[in-house]
């Protein structure tokens, strides 16, 4: 607990810092929109609070918070979804393998952790649409349920098990992943709305570009130089081919709920509706979370 006082007492002092730039900038040019930084500058301030709960208690406090987080993150996909009353119950039992996830973590079985959603709730899950449902609409309900369990489940759930992986060193590495992940998608952000041109995709978001792409992969690679010695256990090397996965895997995350909240809601606004709520908050975590996870896993003995 020693040795992260100083690291909590410095992430807590730039988030006060960033949120009343925030703030000040927010006046002097009301013409430009920084909603989206707003979502992200909570989403700080809730992982802060999950890392302290983590670094200053036990890892199983915020084991229960990022929970939590994932159980909101799956309400919401599931809320896009239009559904059948057939559905309701492949949802609930969707809900309720959020908690066995998460106890594998608790326990430490690695080996159930990493196949329960993908093998075993894959192959389970179709069963309660099958039984007495019939077969109308039933690739899609099944598909789109298996896909949000993918994503907000066991993607957000490598955040859990960083720190029952590696006692010593988790709760810096989680503070590394998502300083760098929310870094990446703020510099994409905020090089887009000044100078970007070329959009990449903008039927689904018109607020990535190349030009943001470019610059959000410079910076966060260079934060990393900065930030490893002092938050992970790796060598220069490992922190600069961290910093890259970190930022590909990231944008590719962004990219993909953008296209899948895209496809999904129906109906109202459909390029302001998707920029609220914990989907567009999370978007980057579920791709950079397992990508770092296994990335260590396999070049590093500690995880």
């Amino acid at each position: 607990m020693s040795s992260s006082l100083p690291t909590l007492i410095v992430t807590l002092t730039l988030l006060v810092a960033i949120h009343i730039i925030y703030h000040i900038i927010g006046r002097v040019q009301p013409d430009k929109d920084y909603k989206a930084i707003g979502q992200r500058i909570k989403t700080w301030w809730g992982m802060f609070f999950i890392f302290c709960l983590a670094t200053l208690f036990t890892p199983a406090v915020s084991l229960l918070s990022l929970m939590v987080l994932c159980f909101f993150s799956l309400r919401e996909y599931f809320s896009m979804i239009k559904t059948r009353k057939a559905d309701r119950r492949l949802f609930l039992w969707a809900y309720l393998s959020i908690p066995v996830q998460f106890f594998w973590i608790y326990i430490g079985w690695y080996g159930m952790f990493i196949i329960f959603i993908p093998v075993y709730v894959f192959l389970f899950l179709p069963l309660p649409r099958l039984i007495n449902k019939g077969t109308i609409g039933f690739v899609r309900s099944v598909s789109s349920t298996q896909w949000g369990l993918m994503l907000m489940v066991f993607g957000l759930s490598h955040l859990a098990y960083y720190q029952f992986a590696a006692p010593e060193y988790g709760a810096g590495i989680v503070l590394y992943l998502v300083l760098l992940t929310q870094l990446g998608d703020v510099v994409h952000y905020l090089a887009s709305l000044y100078f970007g041109k070329r959009k990449i995709v903008p039927t689904s978001n018109p607020y990535l570009t190349w030009e943001g792409f470019a610059c959000a992969f410079l910076v966060t690679t260079a934060a990393a130089y900065f930030a490893y010695p002092h938050l992970t256990p790796f060598d220069l090397k490992f922190g600069l081919i961290t910093g890259m996965l970190i930022s590909l895997s990231g944008f590719f995350g962004s990219l993909t709920i953008s296209v899948l909240k895209r496809d999904l809601l129906l109906g109202g606004d459909k390029l302001e509706a998707p920029k609220k709520g914990y989907l567009s908050q999370i978007d980057s975590l579920t791709y950079t979370s397992p990508v770092l996870f296994h990335f260590i896993r396999y070049f590093f003995d500690f995880m």
